[in-house]
């Protein structure tokens, strides 16, 4: 098979990626929402070295892998945020299954790492399924390493359910906290004062890494993401004060939710809160009808883990986050080149 690389023809390869992101994303994709999502990022991109040295801004770098006929059948995306690590670029590439260990994946991951070169990035960062024992085996041979494990977890909602209805009736909500959700108090004061539990709260996660983005752009990729509505941003207050939160995401294609992030405000956990915004948010499904409702936390998160396995969450694969000094994946190369 002669397989080449090209940069996108959009908007009539979105169809095709989206097919071959969904072969590896847990949440479906469509054309319409990759569509959306670049209408949110920057034109152009900036980047610098900061005063220690390492890679700074942003700017994205994105190829497909084509048969001779033209199929798309890889894809590769290399970005890097102005909140992302210092020094580091983080990377999705996938290749159509019944077409791997034909090159395209080692094509696409070497034009990569040379574009990562030549902005003078330091790491590059990913993640695979840790059930993929192929993709596993093809990052460590060019230099990635485990770094974080993070966990997938459902709870199926619909039918007769007596064992979550039993787990949800052992959840009290704490005294003096009142519910409410972005509907109830829209506007941009409360985004404001969301974004400063986030803040707070994304600092903690044990796999947190680099900065938190400024609050317009906070805005377009945390909060207003696909499938959201302020109804389901569901709220924890003190009196005026914002203490906790959870934004659950709709998934039309699969009638299932996903909750995008839930956080506390740190003088205010070990008092049930995050319980009962989880509770909340399975409630809140309920009453949509969802089919699932599903999560990924990271595994050191222990509170939130706890929580999941109360409610009676089901685990299910979960991600590696792998990570690769730059000169090791372009060592590689050359080392796998040099085998006779």
């Amino acid at each position: 098979m002669n397989i080449t690389l090209r940069a996108l023809r959009l908007p009539e390869d979105y169809e095709a990626i989206a097919r071959l992101l969904n072969t590896v994303w847990s949440e479906p994709s469509t054309a319409d929402s990759l569509h959306e999502a670049d209408e949110k990022l920057y034109e152009v991109g900036h980047t610098w070295m900061d005063e220690n040295g390492l890679l700074a801004g942003y700017d994205r770098e994105r190829r497909v892998a084509v048969t001779e006929d033209g199929e798309i059948i890889g894809y590769a995306w290399s970005w890097r945020a102005p909140w992302t690590e210092p020094g580091y670029l983080c990377n999705t590439l996938v290749v159509a299954e019944a077409c791997r260990n034909r090159g395209a994946g080692k094509l696409l991951l070497r034009h990569m790492a040379e574009w990562a070169s030549g902005l003078g990035a330091s790491a590059m960062l990913a993640e695979v399924w840790d059930d993929n024992e192929a993709a596993i085996g093809f990052a460590r041979r060019r230099g990635f390493v485990i770094e974080r494990h993070a966990y997938q977890s459902l709870l199926r909602l619909g039918g007769d359910n007596e064992r979550l209805e039993r787990a949800l009736s052992g959840f009290t909500e704490p005294p003096g906290i009142r519910f409410l959700t972005l509907a109830d108090e829209p506007g941009e004061n409360s985004e404001r004062k969301l974004f400063r539990v986030y803040e707070e709260s994304m600092r903690d996660i044990p796999s947190f890494l680099g900065d938190m983005p400024d609050f317009n752009e906070w805005r377009k990729w945390y909060l207003q993401v696909d499938g959201y509505a302020p109804e389901r941003v569901i709220i924890a207050a003190d009196g005026d004060r914002f203490v906790g939160l959870t934004n659950v995401l709709l998934n039309a294609q699969t009638g299932g939710m996903y909750h995008e992030y839930t956080g506390v405000s740190r003088d205010y956990r070990g008092r049930g809160i995050g319980s009962a915004l989880k509770v909340r948010a399975v409630r809140l499904a309920q009453d949509k009808g969802a089919a699932y409702i599903r999560t990924d936390n990271d595994s050191l998160n222990e509170p939130i883990l706890k929580i999941n396995r109360k409610l009676g969450y089901e685990p299910l694969r979960g991600a590696y986050r792998i990570v690769a000094p730059l000169e090791h994946v372009l060592q590689s190369f050359d080392v796998m080149e040099n085998i006779p």
